[in-house]
């Protein structure tokens, strides 16, 4: 007779982070300031270039690489667009460590998810989930809460709020 053994994973499912977020642009105008306006509203202090940033950029496509360039067209990508429909959806792997450097193994990478809903004309929800953070293994609840703090994402997507607001 033999037993079978099951192996049980010690890693534990995190929460996600979810955030729903009105946009003052029709949804068409919103989700083209979000990909195309990224290098205006994205904050400087949270790119590795600073102030000494030329660009920050999603290709608008599936398999599309989330890229930075800095100084002397230096590139560091942090991300890959996993799934792209122009005008209402946009997901992309998160690949930024809790340590703050670029994860090239997109199987150690977060996940994020940006879907645009039409609430009138000239309003748009956005409705906003990063989630899988588990996938980055040491120090992933640590990021978890930063990312989720008034300082992670609530301070970067008020940054793309107050862009619509002042340049539409």
């Amino acid at each position: 007779m033999f037993s079978i053994k099951y192996l049980v994973s010690s890693i534990r499912k995190m929460a996600a982070i979810e955030k729903e977020i009105e946009i003052p642009l029709s949804k068409r105008r919103a989700f083209e300031a979000f990909v195309n306006g990224l290098n205006e509203w994205w904050p400087k202090e949270y790119t590795w270039s600073q102030e000494n940033l030329q660009q920050i950029l999603i290709e608008p496509e599936k398999d599309g690489l989330c890229i930075e360039i800095g100084p002397y067209n230096f590139r560091c990508d942090w991300g890959r667009v996993t799934e792209f429909e122009k005008g209402n959806r946009i997901s992309m792997k998160w690949q930024i460590s809790p340590q703050r450097v670029p994860e090239p193994d997109p199987d150690k990478s977060s996940d994020v998810n940006i879907v645009f809903r039409e609430k009138t004309d000239t309003e748009t929800i956005l409705d906003f989930r990063h989630f899988n953070f588990e996938n980055h293994g040491e120090g992933s609840e640590e990021y978890q809460r930063a990312m989720d703090s008034e300082q992670g994402w609530d301070y970067i997507l008020s940054r793309f709020v107050d862009y619509c607001k002042t340049k539409f």
